[in-house]
């Protein structure tokens, strides 16, 4: 949205002859490194984790406590800069259900039709109330252009495995964005998701 808003007031206050700058210029990005290290223009360098979340709230009493406590680790073990950034995307369970109608309609014995058709009716009636949609998770590291470009990306790559760590003790599960082609197939999926351009 916010890159939709952009695009829309510079096109209305573009002058006669005025320079419109590119979407390279406009990014922050200097660079993509092979393993997935981002350098932005102000010589900050970052790293893309992917969390892969759990579902706190079919946890038992004393799982949640458990997990609480793990998260409570996280926070005092990692002290360092993290950004949590949270992506939701709209899901469309149109071929979904035509799927489950399809698997209905098979449906031989008369009480397992019912509840595939009571189901199936749950999911229509779901779909039309609320829109569907599932929800990304990542965290950023970041470390500042003090030392040499070896010595960033190993402590990039240790604060990535002490989160990786003390998050898979509350059930989470941690992913590296570590080649050039997973961060650009991000980037992709972030902005076309929000604008699109003619």
């Amino acid at each position: 949205m916010v890159i939709k808003i952009y695009f829309e007031r510079r096109n209305k206050f573009i002058k006669k002859g005025e320079k419109i700058f590119s979407v390279q210029e406009w990014l922050p990005i200097e660079k993509i490194f092979e393993s997935g290290i981002i350098k932005l223009k102000n010589k900050k360098y970052l790293k893309i984790l992917k969390i892969n979340p759990i579902n706190f709230n079919l946890k038992s009493e004393l799982e949640k406590k458990a997990i609480l406590e793990s998260y409570k680790i996280f926070l005092k073990t990692c002290n360092f800069d993290i950004q949590i950034l949270i992506q939701s995307t709209k899901q469309n369970l149109n071929k979904n259900i035509e799927k489950i109608n399809e698997n209905v309609k098979k449906e031989k014995k008369e009480i397992l039709y019912k509840l595939s058709n009571n189901y199936f009716n749950f999911i229509q009636k779901f779909n039309s109330i609320k829109n569907s949609s599932t929800k990304n998770f990542y965290i950023i590291i970041s470390e500042n252009n003090e030392e040499q470009e070896e010595n960033i990306f190993q402590k990039l790559n240790e604060k990535y495995f002490k989160i990786k760590e003390t998050l898979f003790r509350c059930g989470n599960i941690v992913l590296e964005y570590n080649s050039k082609k997973e961060i650009k197939e991000l980037f992709n999926i972030f902005f076309n998701s929000r604008i699109f351009l003619k």
